[in-house]
């Protein structure tokens, strides 16, 4: 029988290493999405959408589905779901495989202000800035609900539920976004502090360098800590390697 790996997905990583293994022949692959994007993209392979009901129906579903490896590629924040993940590869006896790509680091320029929080953000905010964008996702707008004195532009794929803070300016789009972009962002709505996550990548680091070219500061929420016991690969490569699929 194919070995079946199941991807924890949501990520441009995720759907990367899906593609990969959707092409190899003999592996099954399952891409799991949590259906909090209404439009996702489309995936290699086979997919299934919403949650598991937890630790304990996430470790049905992998003794059911005969499952041989998990790969938690969900967002560096998704913490509930890497747990879930890491408990429920132990209950079953499969190894689990955390593909998180590496988070930011602080340039020549840079005026960051690390937080371990949104709470924390939300405190430290209004003494940065005065017009903030916000990039931390839509579910973690009720943070910031009860900062007043502030001027949120909120950008999100789509439109947040409430509570969202009192002074706010939504801006529905979809990235990646250049530099030009967020240059012309900034400048709109005349910014003057950016709260994001530590998200890492490529993709969205624009609005960093944007930041940066600008001289405004940066309140960047760190990542939460792995669960005991567990490790990350940074890339698709490093994936495939604990997988003992990679390329000869």
């Amino acid at each position: 029988m194919s070995p079946h790996v199941l991807i924890l997905g949501g990520t441009t990583e995720a759907r990367e290493l899906a593609a990969v293994l959707a092409a190899r022949p003999g592996v099954r692959v399952t891409t799991s999405l949590a259906g909090r994007v209404s439009r996702p993209g489309a995936l290699d392979g086979e997919v299934r959408t919403g949650g598991f009901g937890g630790a304990g129906g996430l470790a049905a579903w992998i003794r059911d589905q005969d499952v041989a490896t998990v790969v938690d590629a969900t967002h560096p924040f998704a913490a509930g779901i890497t747990a879930n993940a890491a408990r429920a590869a132990a209950d079953t006896g499969r190894p689990l495989v955390v593909l998180r790509r590496p988070g930011w680091s602080p340039g020549p320029g840079d005026r960051w202000h690390d937080v371990p929080s949104l709470e924390a953000a939300a405190a430290l905010l209004p003494s940065l800035g005065r017009r903030a964008l916000l990039t931390t996702g839509r579910l973690g707008l009720a943070t910031f609900a009860h900062v007043t004195g502030v001027h949120f532009v909120v950008r999100s794929v789509e439109p947040p539920e409430p509570p969202l803070p009192p002074d706010t300016r939504l801006v529905l789009a979809r990235g990646p976004f250049t530099l030009d972009d967020e240059l012309a962002l900034l400048r709109t709505h005349r910014v003057d502090v950016l709260v994001t996550k530590d998200s890492g990548g490529a993709a969205t680091s624009p609005k960093l360098t944007a930041a940066r070219t600008l001289g405004l500061p940066v309140v960047i929420v760190r990542r939460p800590a792995l669960p005991d016991g567990v490790t990350a690969v940074p890339d698709v490569v490093g994936a495939l390697d604990r997988l003992g699929l990679a390329a000869p």
